[in-house]
């Protein structure tokens, strides 16, 4: 199977998940630019911070044309993150290939173990600035330290923190994704002269469009049904990655 025809197809899962759960999709993208791709683990995370900005901002709009999108919110929890973003974007170019590699199986797989486990459905009714600051410090540093948008760690921060809806929370956790991945981005300018655009352009392109094929595809199945679908794909990477540091 072509190069092309394996960025394409990535690329339109990936985004499907971030359309349909507000996150998720690109946990994959690096996995998916490292073992099916052949991209270094620094490009990689590097080039999902690019494929993962420019999707997110189209999900974004698509939610807040529906009035899915809580601005003010989104705008104080990601601004909590913009420093972390930044100064983890540009402390991961000067790891090894193998630690970034781990920390990311790890994440992925208590990421996974999160999502399969149940959650109340009551949002907290009261926003508490501090815990507000420090769950978007820490998910700025994840985005800029593993390329991750972190939006399946920023939908249970934005319900169970901020006391947004569910459906809230999935619009508003596409708008700190796009800013904090344009942040960790900003920190890695020129960090990485290896990344094949004629890769990652079309792997974006199909990205966008599935990320409103997954917005249509949300409307028709569960969240709970589609999240431990993702649950379970995601284990699966956290293992393969895991066995390749560890072999």
């Amino acid at each position: 199977m072509s190069t092309l025809v394996l960025a394409l197809i990535a690329g339109a899962a990936i985004g499907m998940a971030l359309g349909a759960l507000g996150g998720g999709g690109s946990v994959l993208a690096v996995p998916a630019l490292i073992y099916l791709l052949g991209f270094s683990p620094a490009s990689a995370t590097t080039a999902a911070l690019i494929i993962v900005a420019a999707t997110s901002a189209t999900a974004l709009y698509a939610h807040a044309r529906d009035g899915n999108v809580a601005w003010r919110t989104g705008f104080l929890f990601a601004l909590a993150g913009i420093g972390p973003a930044f100064l983890a974007g540009a402390a991961a170019g000067r790891l090894p290939p193998a630690v970034l590699t781990g920390a990311f199986s790890v994440l992925a797989a208590l990421s996974a173990l999160r999502m399969l486990r149940p959650t109340g459905s009551e949002p907290a009714g009261r926003v508490r600035p501090a815990r507000a600051a420090g769950a978007g410090a820490g998910l700025g540093a994840v985005t800029g330290f593993l390329g991750v948008g972190g939006g399946f760690l920023a939908v249970p921060a934005l319900v169970g923190v901020l006391g947004l809806r569910m459906k809230q929370a999935v619009g508003t956790s596409l708008l700190v994704i796009s800013l904090n991945s344009l942040a960790a981005l900003t920190a890695r300018t020129g960090a990485d002269g290896d990344l094949r655009w004629e890769v990652i352009a079309p792997f974006a392109g199909a990205a966008i469009l599935g990320a409103w094929d997954g917005k249509r595809l949300a409307s028709r199945i569960t969240g709970q049904a589609l999240q431990r679908v993702f649950a379970f794909v995601l284990l699966a990477v956290a293992a393969v990655m895991l066995i390749d540091v560890i072999v």
